[in-house]
């Protein structure tokens, strides 16, 4: 397969990494892959950062500013551990509630021993279903999160027509992906080190490397900046933009509903 990133035209249903993949195949292998680094996901964002997911995490936060208020409600998508969940009730002063949505049982497994840990059982549900067919009413939500699981969806057009769907209107959307370095000498050290050294050390660290190939490619094969932005525009979102980090690194896209 191509080893160019797909486009707002599409492409990422049958991408499994740079391997071409029957349309319907590619969540189940998804799937196993998460499986396989549930318990190790920090290390997971770690490696593929080098800890900058941390302070991205911190600006979608910022960015989102949720307001401290009782009956305020999140969906984040995709954030089984709960790691973007935990981050955002706490900066609604846990008045707010957060929905936290994954595909994963291992990963969702990992967010509910955590949130007990935290004591924010009260402040937080887990809900085991898919983004592309969210079990939820139409404008439930007063925002909608997705950190650096978009590019695993297979049907990424019918994720963000379902994220428009759910939220309420003047709702916000946000999504934090890994994207296309804007930075030619970065593009090269970034491109060496994860093909070359990530992989590896995913393998020391947690005895299983294959699982870091497959999304070091993912990021290759994800739409770039502008045309991930098309297809948020193309789901019905207004006021779109996108904010870049590290070098383009990572990006964070926002949209509203109006």
């Amino acid at each position: 397969m191509s080893e160019q990133r797909t486009t707002a035209a599409g492409g990422m249903e049958t991408s499994y990494g740079y391997k071409q993949v029957g349309a319907g195949d590619k969540q189940s292998l998804v799937n196993d892959v998460f499986h396989r680094v549930a318990n190790r996901y920090d290390v997971m964002n770690d490696l593929m950062s080098g800890g900058l997911h941390r302070l991205w995490k911190d600006a979608l936060v910022a960015w989102l500013n949720p307001p401290k208020r009782p009956g305020w409600q999140l969906l984040d998508v995709a954030g089984g551990t709960g790691d973007i969940a935990f981050r955002i009730v706490e900066a609604t002063n846990r008045q707010g509630h957060a929905t936290v949505l994954d595909i994963n049982g291992s990963m969702l497994a990992v967010g509910r021993e955590r949130a007990e840990k935290q004591g924010l059982t009260a402040n937080t549900d887990f809900v085991e279903a898919n983004a592309e067919e969210l079990p939820f009413a139409d404008e439930t939500f007063d925002a909608y999160t997705i950190a650096f699981g978009i590019r695993n969806v297979p049907r990424i057009e019918t994720a963000l027509a379902e994220a428009y769907r759910v939220l309420k209107p003047g709702g916000r959307f946000l999504c934090l992906e890994f994207s296309e370095v804007d930075m030619p000498l970065l593009d090269k050290v970034y491109e060496a080190w994860s093909f070359n050294a990530i992989p590896r050390i995913g393998q020391i660290v947690t005895g299983d490397g294959e699982p870091y190939s497959y999304l070091v490619e993912s990021i290759r094969k994800f739409p770039n900046q502008e045309n991930f932005a098309a297809m948020i525009r193309n789901a019905g979102f207004d006021r779109v933009s996108f904010r870049n980090y590290s070098g383009g690194i990572a990006a964070l896209h926002s949209g509203w509903k109006l």
